[in-house]
């Protein structure tokens, strides 16, 4: 069957490294080495615990972490993850803070499906929590969904989105991450013309591709010279027999790990060289910044094989979210018809994955909407990650959304700071 062998073939690769890994570290631990002292146990010991630790993350999924957080009281409240509403190719989940008031602000944030989980915005949930009843879109692993399931691509996407907007009522404030940016444009368009009374309150798009041809970048470059056929050959695979879905056509998550890897290969060989000469020096520890952030970049998904093709061809080839043609469950979904919601565009200066100009195309398409209900802002020195994680999030974006939002509710009057790191502006 097509690609099931290439398939099992990249896993049976990731397997045999873990175990080289594991190995490697038991033999250099021995502690008969110990009459001999000598650097290249210590090396090869070091080398295998990075290695095994590595080669084993890609297929797990990471948990969230969040135990707890500081309530405006001074006291610690647990906060449990719970499901609130379950679908084969994703659900929608809640965090729960035991003992605490309802928030003013509700906020569901729109998790990527570009080959990580939902969890890779685990430092956005807890800058958020604090301050709001959160809620997150959990997209399942495409592998582990039987093929009886069906398909699902970006109209199944969009619909879902739709879903869970409905499900949590007109007062939430939506904030989409990356990739689902352009999907959840749409989403608010589609509730705009069939169902008003369900929009959201507000909507914020964080460095997402609503016109790619904005302005270039390695992807879009690479979605311009690769035609749908030879893209398909390349890297469309079929679930292997270790996994419920079986004989899925996917886009595997090693694959896609791979080109992340590929489009700053010098800085993770550094990294990975840099940790591993740590370890042999005993500087090592559990809670490190590279365990940290390699634990949840080296977690990946498979995408359905539809959803990934049809991205590609939908939003990047053929423009259809930039020109206003998207289409839904055979209905056009018209970007005019948003009137009343919110919209606020984020984009980082150094984005090298969606760069400045594509995220902010937004505005200019919602032409419905008037420009008091419009903002936009740039973050400087910012690259792609940095504009939803880190300092540059915490410090500079995080509260000019928060004001944005509350702006919209009319719950408090915008405190906004203009400055040189950070400013907002109206359209």
């Amino acid at each position: 069957m097509k690609g099931m062998m290439s398939y099992d073939l990249m896993e049976t690769i990731r397997n045999t490294n873990e175990w080289m890994g594991a190995s490697a570290r038991a033999m250099a631990s021995y502690p008969i080495w110990g009459m001999a002292p000598h650097p290249m146990f210590k090396v090869m010991s070091a080398w295998g615990r990075v290695t095994e630790r590595s080669f084993s993350r890609m297929v797990i999924k990471p948990d969230w972490g969040i135990k707890t957080i500081v309530g405006e009281d001074g006291r610690d409240h647990q906060v449990s993850v719970e499901t609130i509403l379950d679908k084969p190719f994703g659900g929608l989940i809640q965090f729960k803070v035991v003992d605490r008031a309802p928030m003013p602000r509700r906020i569901l944030l729109v998790a990527p499906m570009s080959g990580h989980y939902a969890t890779l915005l685990r430092s956005t949930v807890a800058s958020l929590l604090p301050d709001a009843d959160l809620y997150i879109t959990d997209w399942h692993n495409a592998r582990d969904i039987p093929v009886s399931a069906g398909k699902f691509d970006i109209e199944d996407y969009t619909l879902y989105l739709v879903d869970f907007m409905r499900h949590l009522g007109p007062d939430i404030n939506v904030i989409a991450v990356c990739q689902p940016a352009p999907l959840t444009l749409a989403a608010t368009a589609y509730l705009a013309q069939e169902d008003p009374a369900a929009q959201p309150r507000s909507l914020t798009l964080i460095g997402g591709p609503i016109d790619p041809d904005a302005a270039a970048t390695e992807v879009t470059d690479f979605g311009r010279r690769v035609t749908m056929g030879q893209l398909e050959h390349m890297v469309i695979q079929r679930v292997g027999f270790k996994y419920k879905g079986v004989g899925r056509m996917v886009y595997p998550g090693l694959m896609q790990l791979a080109s992340f890897i590929s489009m700053n290969a010098e800085t993770h060989a550094k990294a990975f060289s840099d940790k591993i000469t740590a370890e042999a020096k005993g500087d090592g520890s559990e809670g490190d910044r590279h365990n940290v952030f390699y634990d949840e970049y080296l977690a990946v998904m498979d995408m359905t094989a539809e959803f990934y093709l049809s991205t590609v061809e939908r939003i990047f080839k053929n423009l259809e979210i930039a020109k206003n043609e998207f289409v839904v469950d055979g209905k056009h979904v018209d970007l005019d018809k948003i009137t009343s919601v919110a919209v606020m565009t984020v984009e980082g200066a150094n984005d090298d994955i969606s760069a400045p100009g594509q995220c902010v195309a937004a505005l200019r398409l919602c032409t419905g909407l008037p420009d008091t209900k419009k903002a936009e802002h740039l973050e400087p020195g910012a690259g792609h990650y940095g504009i939803f994680a880190g300092k540059s999030w915490r410090n500079n974006i995080r509260p000019l959304v928060l004001d944005f939002i509350d702006a919209q509710a009319g719950t408090a009057a915008p405190k906004l700071k203009p400055s040189e790191k950070a400013t907002l502006k109206a359209v």
